[in-house]
C-alpha cells in the first residue's frame, strides 16, 4: 500500500479569482438528531469555510439552533425536511449521516413503502427514519455525489451503493466498517461496491476500486468527539469540485495536518471546533506553496 503523496494536493480545485457565488461548490448536509446536536454542526462549520453555499437540514430542534447562530453562519440556508429534495437537486454533493442515530437490530425488518419525504417524516422511531431517509435518497438520486457518514453509514445496506456507480465516499471508523461489511478487507469492499472508503484510524486508509492509499499523521488529541464529523464535512466540501478519491485522501491529509498543527500549539488540549477553525489555516499553507 502506498503512502499519500502531498504533491497530489496540487490537483485540488482552487477558486478562480473571477468566480461568482455558487461556482465554488454547493453542499447539502443532512444530519443531526434529538440525541446528537453538535455532530452535524461541526460538519457544517468546516464546510462553510470551503464551499460557497451550505444547505443544512436536520430535525427541527437543530434547525432552530442554526437559525439562532445566523450571525456566525451567513453562507448557508436552513432547509426543512419537507423541502429537502429541492436543495439536493441544486447541490454538487450531499453529506448524510453525522449525528443521525441508528435503529435497533430488529426494528427495520418490516419494510415500509416510502413514496415521498412526507412518509419518512411520519416515522416516529428516529433510527428507523435514518434508515428509510438514507435508502430513499440514495435510490432516488444515484447521480449525485454522496458522502455517507456515522448514523446513515451504520444503517445502510452496502447493496445500496451499486446503483451509485462510484458516486459515494464512506467514512467509517473500524467498528462502523465491521458493522457494514463484516470482517472483509477494505480494498476488496471498495472494489466490490464501486465506492471510495476512508477508514479512519491512527493511519487512515483510503481505498477506491483501483488502489489503496495510507495517510499518516494526527495525534491523540484527535480522538475527541466531533473530529470525525469535521473530517466528513471537509471531505464533502472538497468533493463538490473534485473527484471523490482525491477529496477523500486530501481531506484525510489536511485534517491530520490541522491536528498536528494544533498539537504544536496546545498539545492534546483542543476540540472539534478548534480543528474546524485550524483547517483553513493549514489549507492556505498547503495549497499556496
Amino acid at each position: 500500500m502506498q503512502e499519500f503523496n502531498p504533491d497530489s494536493l496540487k490537483q485540488l480545485y482552487i477558486p478562480p479569482s473571477g468566480s461568482h457565488k455558487g461556482q465554488n461548490g454547493k453542499l447539502m448536509i443532512i444530519g443531526g438528531s434529538h440525541l446528537f446536536h453538535a455532530a452535524s454542526l461541526w460538519s457544517l462549520q468546516v464546510a462553510s469555510k470551503v464551499v460557497d453555499m451550505v444547505f443544512y437540514s436536520s430535525v427541527n430542534e437543530n434547525n432552530k439552533i442554526i437559525q439562532k447562530s445566523k450571525e456566525e453562519f451567513r453562507n448557508g440556508i436552513v432547509v426543512r425536511r419537507h423541502d429537502l429534495e429541492d436543495y439536493i437537486k441544486e447541490a454538487d454533493c450531499v453529506l448524510i449521516g453525522p449525528g443521525m442515530v441508528r435503529a435497533s437490530e430488529g426494528s427495520k425488518k418490516q419494510e415500509l413503502r416510502i413514496k415521498d419525504m412526507g412518509d419518512i417524516e411520519k416515522i416516529e422511531d428516529e433510527g428507523l427514519q435514518t434508515y428509510y431517509l438514507t435508502k430513499y435518497l440514495l435510490e432516488k438520486y444515484p447521480d449525485k455525489k454522496w458522502v455517507i457518514d456515522a448514523g446513515a453509514l451504520q444503517m445502510m445496506d452496502p447493496e445500496w451503493l451499486l446503483p451509485l456507480k462510484g458516486n459515494a465516499v464512506l467514512t467509517p471508523h473500524p467498528q462502523e466498517f465491521e458493522r457494514v461489511f463484516g470482517d472483509k478487507e477494505v480494498g476488496e469492499m471498495a472494489k466490490k461496491y464501486n465506492c471510495t472508503i476512508l477508514l479512519k484510524g491512527e493511519q487512515d486508509i483510503v481505498c477506491s476500486p483501483g488502489r489503496c492509499v495510507m495517510v499518516s499523521g494526527g495525534n491523540a488529541g484527535m480522538t475527541k468527539g466531533g473530529t470525525g464529523d469535521v473530517l466528513a464535512g471537509l471531505v464533502a466540501a472538497l468533493a463538490c469540485n473534485n473527484e471523490l478519491e482525491l477529496a477523500a485522501v486530501a481531506g484525510s491529509y489536511i485534517n491530520k495536518k490541522a491536528g498536528d498543527s494544533l498539537f504544536e500549539k496546545v498539545g492534546y488540549y483542543f476540540n472539534a471546533s478548534d480543528l474546524a477553525n485550524e483547517i483553513p489555516v493549514v489549507m492556505k499553507q498547503l495549497l499556496t506553496k
